[in-house]
């Protein structure tokens, strides 16, 4: 029996790998190469390259490898690119999920653990958000998410599929082993931005909207190390091993920081004093998100240990590092 990990050359897919092979899990990785890399995955798991939309390739796949359990991170993931490309995001996210999703139930896989998003929320009236807040996505990417929800959802009262859930706030930092990191050219991360601007490789970077209601105008969120996030996904795979019942769960430390504290981080940690500007607003960021990550601690017994944002910062520029002497390929 094996785990399929779709978009595991991808950031989190590839430490999600990493997790799964460090616990001895035969992993198989499924993933087109279009923005993750060939050397991200680790080589105790199986690649497949292709596509989660290749319906024949993914039941091939289910049954080849005796799949009986799906990570999926396999997606889009770049809020304002939603905006103005609303249908290859409902393509990428929603549509291959419902293939992938159908797959599952044709090959008797039962176990699914899904790559959701805090972008489900839209513009929160509270914070800490609770996972029972109400849904109301403000960009194409929070809404094919949440549409892929509503599939688990509903094809988990239909078929014998149980589901994890979940919600991610803003992952950062990278592998403290130094084995992967977020290597995606032109980012739109924060950390990623600012850590890539202190070691030269920008010559500045933007400050998008500085008239938010908060304390010095700037996007407050909730930064999660993706180490931490991993070992979220491995405290839902233990979950569905034991039977427990499907569940949309928040992924998040509880606390937020605004734009500029993160900036100022990256400054400290870094020494560098670079430039940043300031420019309007982007369409589809709310002003402000931080997880209530009560329910994952006492459902998943999930315990993050690496809750520290200097550590972040630290651990990213530690990748940037290395990065630049890798080749992207």
């Amino acid at each position: 029996m094996s785990i399929l990990v779709t978009g595991g050359a991808g950031y989190i897919g590839s430490h999600m790998v990493l997790a799964l092979a460090d616990a001895g899990q035969p992993v198989v990785v499924l993933d087109n190469l279009s923005t993750g890399f060939r050397w991200a995955i680790d080589s105790r798991a199986t690649l497949i390259e292709g596509d989660t939309g290749d319906d024949a390739l993914v039941a091939r796949l289910l049954k080849d490898h005796a799949v009986d359990a799906i990570i999926h991170f396999a997606g889009s993931i770049v809020v304002p690119e939603s905006v103005t490309d609303p249908l290859g995001y409902y393509l990428n996210n929603t549509v291959k999920s419902r293939g992938l999703i159908a797959a599952a139930v044709a090959a008797g896989v039962g176990k699914f653990i899904f790559s959701s998003t805090a972008a489900v929320y839209g513009n929160v009236a509270m914070t800490p958000v609770p996972e029972e807040a109400d849904l109301r996505p403000v960009s194409p990417y929070g809404s094919s998410k949440l549409m892929t929800e509503i599939m688990l959802a509903d094809t988990a009262r239909a078929h014998p599929l149980r589901y994890v859930a979940l919600r991610y706030f803003n992952v950062a930092g990278a592998d403290p082993k130094g084995r992967s990191g977020q290597s995606t050219p032109r980012a739109t991360h924060l950390i990623k931005i600012a850590c890539e601007t202190a070691l030269g490789k920008r010559k500045y970077m933007e400050v998008f909207g500085t008239d938010y209601p908060t304390s010095d105008g700037t996007c407050i969120r909730d930064y999660i190390h993706v180490t931490d996030l991993a070992e979220a996904h491995m405290a839902a795979l233990a979950h569905l091993n034991r039977d427990g019942d499907s569940c949309v769960l928040n992924c998040g430390y509880s606390k937020g920081y605004t734009v500029l504290q993160v900036i100022d981080a990256v400054k400290r940690v870094s020494g560098i004093n670079f430039e940043v500007r300031l420019s309007a607003r982007r369409p589809g960021d709310p002003a402000s998100i931080v997880a209530a990550s009560d329910r994952i601690r006492s459902e998943l017994g999930w315990m993050p240990a690496h809750d520290n944002l200097d550590k972040i910062v630290t651990e990213a520029l530690a990748w940037e590092h290395k990065l630049g002497l890798k080749v992207n390929t």
